[in-house]
């Protein structure tokens, strides 16, 4: 495996040079980087004319300018040396520095949106699969390609109207009048009834039942003006805990092992003793101290399902560590509801939480959690936007890996051996449908560097993207190569990281030099 790995790295680094090569001159050839000086009328042209060629160095011939800046990229590979020069944009910028900004800017805005799409999409691929050619599989096959045919721009514009506009307006008398409430509850029923599948009295019982729910907690909302002032509160987070527990269990060990779902049923009680406990110390939260929290809760859920055990320990620390983390995420969002008021209250956000350009506030202030809320509020409309458009992908990629494995001979064989529907869905046919299913997340995960051009720049957002594309509309190859280095370097480290994961996940498949 080791002359594997060694070979490949060679092999990138020789693909690296060539395409680098490529990028630098056709960026070079797109245009002339003085034209806008030439056509200017001031004074001083000429000596603006000569500080942007001293700084691009447009009197030396491209490919040697390319070799110039090959030299300084090299230096970045040196460890310890801390001289690392990718040369400077046309304001005179560090490209590094501006990599560095903008990286953190596209991560923040990718990240998420990638990390919900491939989390959504390969659940509702599993799920369509196996109800194929129900109600559901139509329906989510038809919105999956509905978003994903849709343009960007688009979608990014319906959701500022609606998503901001809309909703900013809406909060400042969030009443919700009874026909609307019913409206909405009506739409969750139908779609509840769909999810559902089954008899027909089935699903008019399951679609009644959330019809009434949701536009009774709707009118409550409404009457309590839960939108300007909302929380959970610990006996919400005991009913979603409690739920978290089964639905855990299920998935990871199966209700019929009990010790695992008491470890997850014990998280949960420790979760509602650490509501009460932390909220003196989420006071003075800070981001290092809310990772911190988050490791210590899977900590102790670990413990709680390794010292409950049972026949297979392993299952019970899974459910009871899954089950605390996310015990852990409604004590988080309470915290964040908390804070609400008062950021919808600061004088710079005036009301209108749901921001439509930037990445935060100008000059806002506040303590760790309205700072967060501030960032959260700028990242909910391209991170919709690109979970919608990205949807389709991961849910026909999965959707087709699980029907083909489904049909195999070895899944019939444990079904007739009589072994869990669970255990022959996750254990026997997941693990086999994720070998094609990981080649397009590692080209994704690979990608989220070079950002989402259109997606920044109608968001407003300064991304790896929008460098990018400020640098070809200078014809400045610095800043262009520089995205390009990390684009490329990053899709060629998770194009081998998927190779090696063909290894782990299919046991037949063996990585040789």
């Amino acid at each position: 495996m080791v002359t594997y790995i060694v070979r490949r790295l060679i092999t990138a680094a020789l693909i690296l040079l060539g395409a680098s090569f490529l990028v630098y001159l056709l960026t070079a050839a797109s245009g002339d980087p003085l034209a806008e000086y030439r056509a200017s009328s001031a004074p001083n042209k000429q000596q603006l004319m000569d500080s942007r060629s001293q700084l691009l160095d447009l009197d030396t011939p491209a490919p040697l300018r390319y070799f110039k800046w090959l030299g300084g990229a090299a230096q970045c590979i040196v460890p310890f040396a801390n001289s690392c020069n990718l040369g400077k944009n046309i304001a005179g910028q560090p490209i590094t520095d501006a990599l560095g900004n903008a990286l953190v800017q596209t991560l923040t805005l990718v990240t998420g949106a990638t990390i919900l799409a491939i989390l959504v999409g390969i659940t509702l691929g599993i799920i369509t699969a196996l109800r194929q050619y129900s109600a559901l599989d139509y329906g989510v096959t038809f919105m999956a390609f509905l978003f994903f045919s849709l343009p960007i721009f688009w979608v990014a514009v319906l959701l500022k109207e609606f998503g901001a506009i809309g909703f900013n307006d809406f909060l400042r008398n969030p009443a919700i009048p009874w026909p609307t409430a019913a409206g909405i509850g009506a739409a969750f029923g139908v779609v509840a009834a769909v999810v559902a599948g089954g008899r027909a009295q089935r699903r008019i019982l399951i679609a009644g039942v959330v019809f009434v729910f949701v536009t009774a907690v709707l009118l409550y909302f409404s009457a309590a003006s839960w939108f300007k002032t909302p929380g959970l509160g610990p006996v919400v987070i005991a009913i979603a805990g409690i739920g978290i527990a089964f639905a855990i269990t299920l998935l990871t060990a199966g209700l019929k092992n009990r010790k695992a779902l008491q470890s997850a049923l014990i998280a949960v009680g420790v979760g509602l003793v650490a509501y009460f406990a932390v909220q003196p110390l989420l006071d003075q939260a800070t981001f290092l101290m809310v990772v911190l929290l988050a490791f210590a809760t899977v900590l102790v859920g670990m413990g709680i399902g390794y010292l409950v055990g049972g026949y297979d320990r392993g299952q019970s620390m899974r459910a009871a560590a899954l089950t605390s983390f996310l015990m852990g995420f409604l004590i988080m969002l309470d915290r964040f509801m908390q804070a609400w008021p008062t950021y919808f209250n600061n004088s710079r956000v005036r009301g209108r939480p749901i921001a439509t350009i930037g990445a935060t506030t100008p000059n806002i202030e506040g303590d760790f959690w309205v700072l967060s809320l501030d960032s959260f509020t700028h990242l909910i409309l391209p991170t919709a936007a690109l979970v919608l458009i990205s949807l389709a992908g991961y849910t026909r990629f999965t959707r087709a890996s699980m029907l083909e494995i489904m049909n195999m001979d070895y899944i019939r064989t444990a079904r007739a051996k009589g072994v869990a529907e669970r255990t022959v869905v996750m254990r026997h046919a997941f693990r086999n449908a994720l070998i094609p299913i990981a080649t397009i997340v590692a080209f994704d995960i690979g990608g989220l560097i070079g950002g989402a051009v259109i997606t920044e720049r109608v968001f407003s957002i300064r991304g790896m993207g929008f460098l990018f594309f400020d640098g070809i509309g200078h014809v400045d190859p610095n800043p262009v190569m520089g995205v390009f280095i990390c684009v490329a370097i990053t899709a060629m480290a998770f194009n081998l990281i998927a190779d090696l994961a063909y290894s782990a996940l299919d046991p037949r498949v063996r990585v040789k030099a």
